[in-house]
């Protein structure tokens, strides 16, 4: 058991012994924690303290508040490995197939309970390119003007829930209804090369960070100013000249980069994988 600094605040120590619980299972993933009242007198603080005890493991996504229903305890992140692999290839398949648990199939516990939404990606919307600061940086990354570029939005899920908002602009004339259908399901990356007739490759990638807006926060299903992992880039065709701009937030509570600097075998450990 963990010791608590005497000048800790009270609500800081409580916040703790309640995790020390959740870790020891004493609370496991889905309980219900008891009541403000209950927890007062159990370990003889004010409510006040209880609930900015709570409140301290809601910031920390320990527990869930379920406002007029109780507070229950989150199961653990479910974690999404995207890997950058400089030694593959350079092709761009897209990132449906980089969405997997650290080169593992996912447990038993963390697959999408029956009935819940499945998971792969999904147009969201194809909204019309139309000047916005997101649709200017893409003409520019491009060299084009934001009325030659057409847009898709996508949400990929893993472990029934949405991990990942994706954002595609292509130098390509109006898409295909289908293509662009909201709930579609499928790989965007290599719909769109088909659409454009080219053979998309990897020019850039970068990564940053930033607080979920209102839309992403809805989209993602997370609260707004929630970190979001920010990979962005532009892909091209084999002669260089760029053709797709991608800029994907994800849930920074459910992914990590991973760069790997030498090859990987059967033997050694989990196969590379190229680029998600």
């Amino acid at each position: 058991m963990a010791t608590h600094r005497s000048d800790t605040p009270l609500y800081r120590r409580l916040a703790r012994q309640l995790q020390e619980r959740i870790d020891a299972g004493t609370y496991p993933a889905g309980a219900r924690l008891p009541s403000e009242p209950e927890l007062s007198a159990e370990f003889g603080v004010n409510r006040l303290t209880v609930r900015q005890a709570v409140a301290e493991l809601e910031r920390a996504a320990v527990l869930e508040i379920r406002r007029g229903v109780g507070t229950f305890v989150r199961p653990p992140a479910v974690r999404i490995s995207i890997t950058v692999d400089p030694a593959s290839q350079r092709v761009d398949l897209g990132s449906v197939h980089g969405s997997l648990p650290l080169d593992a199939p996912p447990a038993p516990d963390t697959r999408p309970p029956q009935g819940t939404d499945p998971d792969g990606e999904f147009v969201v919307a194809a909204p019309p390119v139309a000047g916005s600061a997101e649709d200017e940086e893409a003409a520019r990354q491009l060299g084009r003007q934001p009325g030659e570029l057409a847009r898709v939005d996508t949400v990929i899920r893993f472990g029934g829930r949405p991990r990942v908002a994706s954002s595609y602009w292509v130098a390509a004339g109006p898409l295909p209804a289908e293509l662009v259908r909201p709930g579609r399901p499928g790989n965007m990356v290599p719909a769109l090369a088909g659409a454009a007739g080219v053979e998309l490759e990897y020019d850039w990638r970068a990564f940053g960070a930033i607080g979920a807006d209102l839309a992403d926060a809805e989209l993602l299903g997370v609260p707004a100013g929630t970190p979001l992992l920010v990979r962005e880039g532009v892909s091209c065709t084999p002669d260089g000249t760029p053709a797709l701009y991608v800029r994907r937030r994800i849930d920074g509570s459910s992914a990590r980069f991973v760069m790997h600097f030498r090859d990987r075998d059967d033997a050694g450990g989990p196969a590379r994988r190229p680029e998600a």
